[in-house]
């Protein structure tokens, strides 16, 4: 808008109208500050090719320009990007020192550099410097792997050679999904690698390639990568056991392990009546020890079969007492399904009753009542064979002294008594909550008890696709072929990258000096908070705004920004970006 200044400025100024721009900054120039301090615009400009005719910004600018647009507007839509810069373009100008203009980002510029992403020799490539470079610079402890699949789902159309086919899935069984592979570092849950697969697919055969990808990448020996029941098949276990690298995942309740584990219970409850078992502390929120797990330990040699690699693992048997209480809920619950069904077998006799007149039928529908439910010899089901006896004239008609009469005859069978077996449904009780876990390292290196605190923390693999779908939005995926799909995982899998080592520097900056921040919890404003989230973080740079004053001639001739507060500053300074980083947009003295 065009504007009359005071007397003082028209004496600066002459009587020439000026424009006055504001624009929100709010957390987008922490976020490109963030990118730029882990390297990103020139890693990816030094593995994707840039065109001899190519003009305007660069891959890298671009990427993280479109990044910091996502995750502050959680839209990853091409079309929306225009709209962003309209409303950002001297920001991003200034923060980025490149001239920024709409058609850098206009939609088939976006789309090439997702095909460019989505190329597996350029993606490798990225992951593998942004991984050397971010454990040089903030020291990531490399010594445990998280893996894991999760699955996003879409709207698409199904075809023989798409990525997103109907396969199992947590979310929406109903669409057509496809498969994120994930390996992230623990404890931060930073994504180190990323396949994107087509949704039908079975979760045991992408384990090697990621693992692979990440051990030769990391180039650090002994690494521990732990996953769930899936990453336990022998193959990949043995790939591990023969590059020395220690794995150490629970087994899935199939074929040989199901036979061994009813022993291995056994055993269990056996040390457990005796105390031999390990008990397994933790310490809770409020401080208190509290029993975590209870277990013991044996050893048993593998191989492969046909192959030539023999090699030692423990297999860790240990209880739960959550899970065990879970389990005694589930089986009580089931116990009383059970019971209100086997009595619906037999109603009393009414009006429309359907009845068992047949022994055999009774038995076939009380099996199935029991073993649909998992109850088999824990209910003892009585019942009785009624017979009723009616007398009726043959024939139509009224009856007489002298007509004939026949006896109808009337069988039903009645449930009389379902009766728990209380001693088989305790011995029951003592096996439930056992879980077992394999893994070859060795006490040194994973005791019983780290080893079991160790998976207890599978979780922050599961805020990496949590961030994944709450904060850059993968879905709904507004892309259709391919290429596409890929390469924007993989772009949005850099945002998650980002806000990762942003929350983990912050809050390792805290724990080294032993501080809290406060002003983060809008609802509770005295409350202090030492494990600050990024989400939080970025929340907390809200309400910043630019704003310009230019002449006729569109010349910046002062910059004004909102004054941070001390948190802000505060947040900034342990970032490693400094308090004055958002002062680099400002011209504090109107210029003449």
């Amino acid at each position: 808008m065009r504007v009359q200044l005071a007397q003082q400025a028209q004496k600066i100024l002459g009587k020439s109208d000026l424009v006055i721009i504001t624009e929100r900054v709010d957390d987008v120039a922490l976020l490109i500050g963030q990118m730029v301090t882990m390297g990103l615009p020139e890693v990816l400009d030094r593995h994707i090719p840039r065109h001899w005719t190519q003009r305007g910004i660069s891959w890298g600018w671009t990427a993280v320009i479109w990044l910091a647009s996502i995750v502050t507007e959680g839209d990853h839509r091409k079309v929306s990007v225009e709209t962003y810069l309209k409303g950002m373009q001297h920001t991003l100008s200034h923060l980025t020192a490149q001239v920024i203009e709409p058609l850098d980002f206009r939609d088939d510029r976006l789309s090439h550099l997702l095909t460019h992403l989505s190329k597996p020799a350029y993606w490798h490539q990225i992951e593998h410097d942004l991984n050397a470079r971010s454990i040089e610079v903030y020291d990531f402890s490399q010594d445990v792997i998280r893996c894991d699949a999760t699955t996003v789902s879409g709207e698409h159309e199904v075809t023989a050679d798409g990525l997103l086919q109907f396969g199992h899935s947590k979310d929406d069984p109903t669409r057509p999904q496809i498969k994120v592979m994930m390996g992230s570092l623990d404890p931060l849950g930073m994504p180190l690698a990323t396949d994107v697969l087509s949704g039908e697919r079975a979760d045991d055969g992408l384990y090697l390639p990621i693992i692979e990808r990440i051990r030769i990448g990391l180039r650090t020996p002994g690494l521990l990568f732990v996953g769930d029941c899936k990453m336990s098949a022998l193959d990949t276990r043995a790939y591990l056991a023969k590059h020395q690298d220690w794995y150490l995942s629970p087994l899935p309740l199939t074929g040989a392990t199901a036979e061994a584990m009813d022993a291995w219970i056994t055993t269990g409850v056996t040390k457990g009546e005796t105390g031999e078992l390990v008990r397994i502390e933790r310490t809770n929120d409020r401080g208190h020890k509290v029993l975590a797990a209870e277990g013991y330990e044996c050893e048993r040699t593998c191989c492969v079969p046909g192959g030539a690699g023999v090699w030692r693992e423990r297999v860790v048997v240990v209880r739960s007492p959550m899970h065990a209480d879970q389990q005694a809920a589930g089986l009580e619950k089931r116990l009383g399904h059970a019971e209100t069904q086997l009595t619906a077998l037999t109603p009393p006799r009414g009006r429309g009753k359907r009845h068992i007149t047949d022994e055999a039928t009774l038995v076939e529908a009380l099996d199935r009542v029991l073993t649909a439910h998992r109850v088999d010899g824990l209910l003892r089901v009585t019942w009785e064979k009624q017979v009723e006896q009616t007398t009726q004239y043959v024939g139509r008609g009224r009856g007489s002294v002298h007509r004939e009469k026949r006896v109808v005859q009337k069988t039903r069978y009645h449930i009389t008594h379902i009766v728990r077996q209380e001693g088989t449904i305790a011995a029951r009780r003592q096996r439930v909550g056992w879980k077992a876990f394999v893994t070859n390292a060795g006490h040194p290196r994973l005791s019983l008890q780290d080893a079991v605190l160790c998976y207890r923390n599978e979780s922050r693999v599961e805020r990496v696709f949590n961030r994944l779908k709450s904060r850059v939005h993968i879905a709904p995926l507004f892309v259709k072929r391919n290429e596409q799909i890929e390469g924007l995982t993989y772009l949005l899998t850099l945002g998650v990258r980002v806000l990762t080592v942003m929350e983990f520097v912050l809050r390792r900056s805290l724990e080294t000096e032993q501080a809290s921040l406060p002003g983060l919890h809008p609802e509770n404003k005295q409350k202090m908070t030492d494990k600050p989230t990024a989400e939080r973080i970025l929340k907390a740079f809200s309400d910043i705004s630019l704003t310009i004053i230019q002449n006729a001639a569109g010349e910046d001739i002062l910059r004004r920004l909102t004054p941070l507060s001390g948190l802000q500053e505060d947040i900034l300074q342990r970032l490693g970006l400094g308090a004055t980083f958002y002062g680099q947009l400002e011209i504090q003295a109107m210029s003449t």
